[in-house]
């Protein structure tokens, strides 16, 4: 009788295999920069899926989500940044004073 394995796919096999994808493509990148965005890509896919178990695609071609709608979530993800732009000016601005203010100690002692 022959040996049964217990098999474990993780959450990307089991969408892959719904999808029909037998293959997924391998990249070598020549920027680590590039490499750290495409693996955040990657990771936000997975948060995503685990989250809402479906996929962009699946929301495209199910007609889950309609084009007004993605178009409200880009316009809310966009006034985001704009927010976390601002507060990171704030705080570099914070952290320089606060430098100008401990060298202008050194300089007094």
């Amino acid at each position: 009788m022959e040996h049964l394995k217990k098999i474990n796919m993780s959450d990307r096999e089991i969408m892959d295999a719904k999808n029909g994808i037998t293959h997924r493509q391998s990249y070598g990148f020549r920027d680590p920069v590039v490499k750290h965005v495409v693996d955040k890509f990657v990771s936000r896919s997975d948060v995503g899926f685990e989250k809402y178990g479906s996929t962009l695609d699946d929301e495209r071609r199910l007609k889950m989500k309609g084009l007004t709608k993605y178009l409200n979530d880009i316009q809310e993800e966009l006034m985001d940044a704009i927010l976390y732009i601002q507060a990171a000016r704030e705080e570099l601005h914070d952290m320089s004073e606060e430098a100008m203010i401990d060298r202008y100690r050194d300089e007094e002692i």
